[in-house]
């Protein structure tokens, strides 16, 4: 179970993207970072600790490996198994993708070390947020170019999934959503359905708990963790760590526009640690005295180049 430590470390990698896209949705940061921790908590928990670059951490979010063991029993979505994907077109292919994808995880997650040993074995989900296989004959592109690996667009997957399950619970409508009514939707993105009845007691059970009973329970506790506790930027020189660069904005938080993304290397002085909110940093580029906008703090580290120590890598 992700920690209120890995929470922390997962909104500093990734706060920026998930505000970006929530305007317009009745969403907020700490339900994504609920479905996160739900689906692939398990596996980024354990990587961010070994730790791991964070394309790496990314790749390695798969998981699911369960197959079809009768009626109502195990995967009852495609592919049931290694037969029915491999009979697909291009499905050895995506065999060979899930396969390499479970053996590069579990070398570094304890919970895969038996069902590896399996060699039919393969990932059904993919991405942090876990697009599940049973997409793949509509949208192969997804898995085979392995666009999973990128956080956009596991994201961008996960609120099409959220909006179907508004859409089954009748919030449509809806500009917010209180934390229960949330979860019902999590549960409908989960499962495809939501029993009134049932309360949250439904979704995947793991011999604890229920998915939903899980999903409330990450929500509450994200909304006790402030990231920006965590971003450790003082006025300096520094340079960007974020791999797909970083925007560079007219103010402090994700609502200014960005003028350009700041390719990775970059480096730039911040000026100062904008007070209200630590995550943001205001920062001079030429290092001539002028300033050229914000950037999110969380995607810097210090300079190691020109000005002492080792060069930071060049962009690609």
């Amino acid at each position: 179970m992700p920690t209120a430590d890995d929470i922390r470390w997962f909104k500093q990698q990734f706060r920026p993207q998930i505000e970006g896209v929530l305007p317009g949705t009745p969403f907020d940061l700490d339900m994504l970072v609920a479905i996160a921790c739900q689906e692939t908590g398990f596996i980024w928990s354990v990587l961010r600790k070994v730790p791991l670059p964070l394309d790496q951490i990314l790749a390695l979010c798969v998981g699911d490996t369960i197959d079809y063991q009768g009626p109502g029993k195990g995967r009852q979505a495609f592919p049931r198994n290694k037969a029915a994907l491999v009979a697909e077109t291009d499905g050895q292919q995506m065999f060979d993708i899930a396969r390499k994808a479970l053996e590069d995880m579990a070398v570094h997650v304890p919970g895969y070390s038996g069902v590896v040993q399996n060699p039919d074995k393969f990932c059904h989900g993919f991405g942090v947020f876990q697009r599940d296989l049973q997409f793949f004959g509509q949208d192969p592109g997804y898995f085979l170019n392995q666009n999973y690996q990128m956080f956009s667009h596991t994201l961008d997957h996960c609120l099409l999934e959220l909006r179907r399950g508004l859409n089954i619970r009748g919030y449509e409508a809806k500009t917010s959503l209180t934390d229960f009514e949330f979860t019902t939707v999590a549960i409908a993105y989960n499962k495809g359905s939501y029993n009134t009845k049932k309360g949250l007691k439904q979704g995947y059970f793991d011999g604890n708990k229920y998915y939903g009973e899980w999903i409330f329970d990450y929500v509450q506790l994200s909304r006790t963790v402030d990231a920006a506790a965590a971003a450790d930027v003082g006025p300096g020189r520094h340079a960007v760590v974020a791999r797909d660069g970083l925007r560079l904005r007219g103010g402090p938080g994700t609502d200014f526009p960005y003028s350009r993304t700041l390719p990775l290397g970059t480096e730039l002085t911040v000026v100062s640690v904008e007070s209200g909110n630590p995550d943001w940093v205001c920062v001079d580029l030429e290092d001539d005295g002028l300033l050229d906008g914000y950037v999110f703090a969380a995607f810097l580290a210090a300079a190691t180049g020109p000005h002492g120590g080792e060069d930071v890598p060049e962009p690609e």
